[in-house]
């Protein structure tokens, strides 16, 4: 295996193509500016780089990157690769991933919007990201012990588990399908519209607006805070301990709580023929 050590590149396409190879503690950084440093690299670790130049990583096979950092300069990172692992590693730069496959992130900490567009086989553990769009049009994530800022998290996501996560976020799971949310802090506004098979287990769900216009949800002891006109026109089987705000025009199912404050069924533009039960 070849083995490219302790060196500087800052020309165009620096390491195209590079084959079974180790790159360690090099820079990618300099006054010729050059893009595409690996692209096209196949079967290469990389360990302790610095990365300030654009798109380092595209088209990339087999790829494991350790204990790097990817600077604000380094944007659009990762796109088009298949079978990439980062761990422990700094990726900052706007659209780092994208339409990549089989992705592993751990103990990764992350500032880039619109982290993680369509990507496909994922599996996300121990990390920090911020991100304003992250994991758009998403498929196939198993996620645990993620600490997550931002707004437009998860839009249309397919068959997605988080577990022992805290996301804080806006519009979250907008137009989801098949999303599991497990052990988690939920924080945001206008969670989850348009939603199809959201289940969210032992979670605590905070802000506004929560979970309207969805199909088959189901809340199972959940707790709620700050949660006020929920659930209008979805359809919901909800076992939540504690109070939640107001409910409003719910179109189906069952909604258990052991207070809530306003029920509203008025103004509805559907038949309404939910059940809405209170422990008192």
């Amino acid at each position: 295996m070849q083995t490219v050590k302790d060196r500087t590149f800052d020309e165009e396409r620096a390491l195209y193509n590079l084959t079974d190879a180790q790159v360690i503690n090099c820079t990618f950084a300099g006054p010729a500016d050059g893009e595409s440093a690996l692209k096209e690299a196949k079967k290469i670790s990389v360990d302790g780089c610095t990365f300030d130049l654009r798109y380092p990583f595209w088209h990339n096979k087999n790829l494991a990157i350790l204990n790097c950092t990817m600077t604000e300069n380094c944007r659009a990172a990762l796109w088009y690769c298949k079978s990439v692992a980062v761990a422990n590693s700094v990726l900052n730069g706007i659209k780092a991933f994208r339409e990549c496959e089989n992705v592993a992130l751990s103990g990764v900490k992350s500032v880039s919007p619109e982290l993680l567009w369509r990507c496909r086989n994922i599996a996300i553990s121990n990390c920090t990201v911020d991100s304003q769009y992250f994991m758009f049009e998403c498929k196939n994530a198993v996620i645990s012990n993620l600490d997550m800022t931002g707004k437009y998290s998860f839009q249309y996501t397919r068959n997605v588990k988080i577990e022992n996560s805290t996301l804080d976020t806006k519009d979250a799971f907008w137009h989801s399908k098949n999303v599991t949310v497990k052990n988690c802090t939920v924080k945001g506004e206008y969670l989850g519209w348009y939603s199809e098979n959201l289940t969210l287990i032992n979670c605590h769900i905070i802000g506004t607006q929560p979970l309207c216009y969805c199909k088959n949800l189901k809340l199972i002891n959940c707790t709620t805070e700050n949660c006020d006109l929920s659930f209008e026109y979805s359809s919901v089987q909800a076992e939540i301990k504690g109070e939640i705000l107001s409910v409003k025009n719910p179109k189906s199912g069952k909604i258990f709580a052991d207070k809530i404050g306003d029920i509203i069924l008025e103004s509805s533009v559907v038949k309404t023929k939910c059940k809405i039960k209170t422990a008192g």
